[in-house]
């Protein structure tokens, strides 16, 4: 019997190796005509050497991010195990091998006396400085003997205690070499992230992955969009070996750190360089004839835009060729916060091969809320995950997509679900512990603290929740929908169920923080846990049986056939993403590939916006901003308009760079308080971010849910709306939100304060 079923396992062994090979050589093949036409070369970077370094340095990061709490628990664990409070030795006293101390334990004193005496009378600086009677020169060398025994004691009794636990020395070897490696690592931060960063730019490259107001579609298009690249992408070579030269002349002896950084920025525009000019020769297959120069132009990458401007400015007009190069310093700068940022992307796309997001939507599906009112709830929720990933880009990037999905099979409009998913993480940066407030709170740490931000955003958070409810009922097709509780409850009861393990995984493993290594989940150490909290979950998932079924409302599940019908993006993922198939490696390796794009696309872009910053200042145009304007509230609106602006035109870290450095203290010379502008500073931001030109936020809808989905919701909304509004639902919405928004923060604390409401 046995034979037959181990033939039975080869066969299908074998079958399975068949269709993975099947499964490769379809990829290769795909990849060999994408869009970057460096075809099998950009597979195996892509899919394999990219996204193995960047899991490396994911990886390593976790290591160093933990490792201090870890080292810290290993001291108190060597303390406990081998401090002795009675004799007076600790375990730090223990952490390298008592030396013997090399001072003479008995001397003779009598003879040392009388051979100080007598070198002093051939010391002729001696009576200058006070010759020493012999009772000093004694006094003096016992005190010495009595210090050499002190030593003496303390190294027996050291050696003693070392001898009587035989563990010490190998615990004592693992914590120091742990220290080691730790050490190393937190020293190195800065190399970490620069070689991620070379990593996932190249690989955004050659994706073509770069965030632009529109991709590259037609062969016009992709002929603009390499010419653009390859200036831009010159421009920042030449600024970086000229600064490079700078600091190779400047007499400086340069540290091995200072080289390699700049080498590192060298190698990679150079090689971004290269492969803009491959690209304006090689255009990929895919590219549809013809094109129009105008929106050609809008295929530009954001970043490449920023470069050219940036780059002419300082090299042609102001004398300053390392101006870009000098700039792009922000990064190492802040290195721990551009590497927490990389965690939390990388959190945000392992949030994607999860089923989080699918199993507490089934919580609400029996209720078959309206979609107004659905919509709501879960932005109420996406509001947590957004603070836990640090900026509201990030969560659309990791969750755009399932939103979208949702709220359109409850019966929304294509719009209204873009719409909802370029805001659904617009709530939540208010909120502990987002990763923005902490880069505000170091910024502008004399004047506010990330505590007293985060005590305020509750109330901003709330305010644009109710104030978001309000506009989408007021406009709503289907005013209210609710199932009866006799119907909803047990549906509900029975899809929260299958949460309850989640719930369990994420607490045992705060608890084996806040417990085992004495730290608490907070701004500071979300970055590390939740990676490692999602990590647990993707495994759990894949260990465990698939989930049953839920059954929906009948008018839920006739959407979802018919929605699925008729969209380009359900019609590939279906109502449940293929990902939950994948195995854990598999996932791990698919959330790592995401996550090196978009790391590439965000980050290149934070450091451009940086480098635009540099610009303003250099020009320094917020000179010409006047300190006082006459009124408190035409200063208040006036800079409430200048940071929508500004959020419209750039990404929020490089923003509140550039705010904090020109704008937080002319605000401040205005009489606005610091809390007060920073609150205004964040609405303002997310209004910015939903808000043309640019819209960075929609624009990552678009990279989430795809070109041919937002397409089609736009000849969808053409087709059969003749109202304005409908046909622009999607850019209309978030600005009907977050405009009232901005400007109940902005105004209500001082018409408050006015009738002596607030102090």
């Amino acid at each position: 019997m046995e034979q037959p079923v181990a033939k039975e396992r080869s066969l299908k062994t074998i079958a399975g190796l068949g269709d993975a090979a099947k499964k490769i050589g379809k990829d290769m093949q795909e990849n060999q005509e994408n869009r970057s036409g460096l075809g099998l070369l950009s597979y195996i970077w892509n899919e394999w050497i990219s996204t193995y370094v960047i899991l490396i340095m994911l990886l390593l990061t976790l290591i160093i991010g933990t490792g201090e709490m870890i080292h810290g628990q290993m001291l108190r664990m060597g303390e406990r195990l081998y401090g002795d409070p009675a004799s007076g030795m600790q375990y730090s006293f223990l952490r390298a091998e008592p030396q013997k101390p090399d001072c003479e334990r008995h001397p003779n004193i009598d003879a040392q006396v009388q051979q100080q005496m007598q070198a002093n009378k051939h010391d002729e600086f001696a009576d200058f400085f006070g010759a020493a009677s012999e009772s000093d020169v004694r006094a003096s060398l016992l005190a010495a003997q009595q210090l050499c025994e002190e030593k003496y004691q303390f190294y027996d009794k050291a050696m003693k205690h070392i001898e009587s636990h035989p563990s010490l020395r190998a615990y004592r070897t693992m914590e120091t070499t742990f220290f080691g490696i730790f050490k190393f690592g937190t020293e190195n931060r800065t190399i970490f992230l620069l070689i991620m960063v070379f990593f996932a730019a190249i690989t955004a490259s050659l994706k073509i992955h770069h965030i632009g107001l529109r991709s590259p579609k037609t062969r016009v298009d992709f002929r603009v969009y390499s010419v653009a690249m390859v200036l831009g992408n010159a421009l920042l070579t030449a600024s970086t070996v000229s600064q490079y030269r700078s600091l190779i002349n400047s007499g400086v002896t340069l540290t091995t750190e200072t080289l390699v950084i700049a080498w590192l920025w060298i190698g990679l525009f150079g090689i971004l360089t290269l492969i803009s000019v491959y690209q304006l020769f090689r255009i990929p297959k895919t590219a549809l004839p013809g094109g129009n120069f105008g929106l050609a132009l809008l295929s530009i990458p954001l970043y490449a835009f920023m470069s050219i401007l940036t780059g002419i400015a300082f090299t042609f007009f102001m004398d300053y060729p390392m101006g870009q190069g000098i700039y792009l310093s922000i990064l190492v700068e802040f290195s721990g916060i551009f590497l927490n940022l990389a965690l939390f992307i990388w959190a945000g796309m392992l949030l994607t091969q999860t089923r989080v997001m699918d199993l507490f939507l089934n919580i609400l599906r029996p209720w078959n809320l309206a979609p107004e009112t659905l919509t709501w709830l879960i932005l109420l929720a996406a509001a947590i995950p957004t603070a836990y990933t640090g900026a509201s880009g990030i969560f659309v990037i990791a969750a755009g997509a399932i939103i979208y999905k949702e709220v359109w099979n409850s019966g929304a409009r294509r719009q209204y679900a873009l719409a909802v998913s370029a805001m659904s993480g617009s709530l939540g940066v208010v909120i502990r512990p987002c990763l923005l407030v902490v880069l505000i709170a170091m910024l502008d740490s004399r004047h506010v603290t990330s505590d007293e931000l985060f005590d305020h955003g509750f109330y901003v958070f709330w305010l644009t929740a109710f104030i978001f409810l309000g506009v989408s009922l007021l406009l709503a097709e289907t005013k209210f929908r609710v199932n009866s509780p006799k119907v909803a409850i047990p549906g509900m009861l029975r899809a929260f169920m299958p949460v309850i393990p989640y719930i369990v995984i994420t607490v045992i493993v705060l608890a084996f923080y806040k417990y085992g290594l004495d730290t608490s989940m907070n701004e500071f150490t979300a970055p590390v846990i939740l990676p490692l909290v999602l990590i647990a979950i993707i495994l759990f998932d894949k260990l465990r049986k698939e989930p049953e079924y839920i059954p929906q409302v009948e008018a839920h599940e006739s959407l979802v056939k018919q929605h699925e019908q008729d969209s380009p993006y359900l019609r590939e993922h279906g109502a449940q993403s293929d990902q939950y198939r994948r195995g854990f490696f598999s996932s791990m390796h698919f959330a790592t590939a995401e996550t090196v794009g978009h790391i590439g696309a965000l980050i290149i872009l934070m450091a451009l916006s940086a480098s635009v910053g540099g610009l303003i200042e250099r020009t320094e145009i917020v000179e010409y901003l006047p300190t006082h304007l006459g009124s408190i509230y035409i200063s208040l609106f006036f800079i409430a308009m200048l940071l929508a602006l500004i959020g419209m035109c750039t990404d929020p870290f490089g923003a509140v760079i550039l705010v904090a450095a020109t704008i937080a203290p002319v605000a401040y010379e205005n009489g606005i308080h610091p809390i007060h502008f920073w609150m205004i500073v964040l609405v303002a931001f997310e209004l910015g971010y939903v808000t043309p030109p640019v819209a960075l936020n929609h624009l990552l809808t678009r990279l989430s849910v795809g070109d041919e989905e937002v397409a089609a919701a736009d000849r969808e909304a053409k087709e059969k709306y003749t109202s304005f509004y409908y046909r622009y639902e999607r850019w209309l919405l978030p600005i009907m939100v977050l405009f009232p928004a901005l400007m109940i923060v902005t105004f209500a604390p001082y018409i408050f304060k006015m009738f002596g409401w607030y102090h």
